[in-house]
């Protein structure tokens, strides 16, 4: 009797704690929403080298992010920049430090980051490069094991070129393997070739056995308006003076993109991140304050977070000179 009475016990037990495990497991749907509206530290750990495009961390930006309501950032990092040519492809220590430092400064707000490869330029074009950004991928990984779930990785932005979608999900997957072994369950995050685009989400093909990747795209249409004057957008000078009235036809165009996406999302049971938009300086501030409402609200009502694309330089929502916020901006970020 007493036998059948443990063995009995032991059972209930083991039933009354398998919910908690699996409570415990990472949920990439609950990842995603803990992201809830977050901005790109942009053209700072990117940039060939820190400062070189206009932008220095400091820790009282990270504290101006989470006072405006913001839930987390995405930290863009040209690693590629930092890291030794040839095998092993070691990465630079003390650049390493002042990434530590970024995600220190995040964690430390209370701020949920994406730490994600911005800018390897080389990779696009040449796809013997491969072998380099594993090797990055793994060192990265390896430091950031112990780092709170917090942390999420995005492993490339933008792919595009010769990284076509079945080149880049082929790549995606092998890379994807090797940071399991360090971190099993962190939220990854990763979009479709063509520079993150949206109507691409449908040709890339994410591994089905892992359960805790959070797809993304970006979103900068129409292209001629939020590009106008880009030194980097080709013809964007002949763009001058776009205005973005917000008309019926407009917001029809909007609206039918991120349905689109929700569909994917649904018939794939994954979700999905509005990881940059935003609409450059030298389009007028009306316009930019719709277009940038006008996105953040249609990308909530179908529960995508957001990562507006910039703090503080050309499309920033904050002014490093008077170190305020451009307040028609956060207001059209944050109502």
């Amino acid at each position: 009797m007493r036998t059948f009475l443990l063995v009995v016990v032991s059972a209930f037990l083991t039933l009354a704690q398998a919910p908690l495990a699996l409570a415990a497991e990472p949920d990439a749907f609950a990842a995603a929403k803990r992201l809830g509206r977050g901005i790109n530290l942009g053209n700072a750990l990117e940039a060939p080298s820190e400062g070189e495009w206009g932008v220095t961390l400091k820790p009282e930006y990270f504290a101006a992010i989470k006072d405006a309501g913001f839930d987390s950032i995405r930290l863009p990092v040209r690693w590629s920049a930092h890291a030794q040519k040839d095998a092993p492809y070691t990465l630079d220590p003390k650049f390493c430090e002042r990434v530590d430092w970024a995600l220190d400064q995040a964690t430390q707000q209370g701020l949920v980051v994406i730490l994600n490869m911005h800018h390897y330029d080389e990779i696009y074009q040449d796809l013997s490069h491969a072998p380099r950004f594993a090797a990055m991928w793994k060192q990265i990984a390896a430091r950031y094991r112990d780092r709170p779930d917090t942390v999420y990785f995005e492993f490339l932005n933008e792919p595009h070129t010769k990284l076509t979608d079945e080149a880049w999900s082929k790549l995606f997957a092998e890379v994807l393997r090797e940071v399991r072994r360090t971190n099993p369950t962190r939220p990854v995050v990763v979009g479709p070739s063509q520079w993150n685009s949206i109507h691409n989400l449908s040709k890339f093909t994410l591994p089905e056995d892992d359960q805790h990747l959070i797809a993304t795209f970006h979103y900068y249409l129409p292209f001629q308006f939020t590009h106008q004057g880009a030194s980097w957008a080709q013809g964007s000078d002949a763009w001058k003076g776009r205005k973005w009235p917000q008309s019926p036809e407009e917001q029809a165009a909007l609206a039918k993109d991120f349905a689109t996406a929700a569909q994917w999302s649904k018939e794939h049971h994954r979700p999905l991140l509005l990881g940059e938009f935003g609409a450059y300086s030298a389009a007028d501030m009306d316009s930019r304050v719709r277009w940038t409402n006008a996105v953040a609200r249609e990308a909530e009502k179908h529960g995508f977070p957001w990562a507006y694309w910039e703090f503080c330089s050309g499309f920033g929502a904050f002014d490093p000179q008077s170190n305020q916020w451009r307040a028609p901006l956060l207001k059209a970020l944050i109502p």
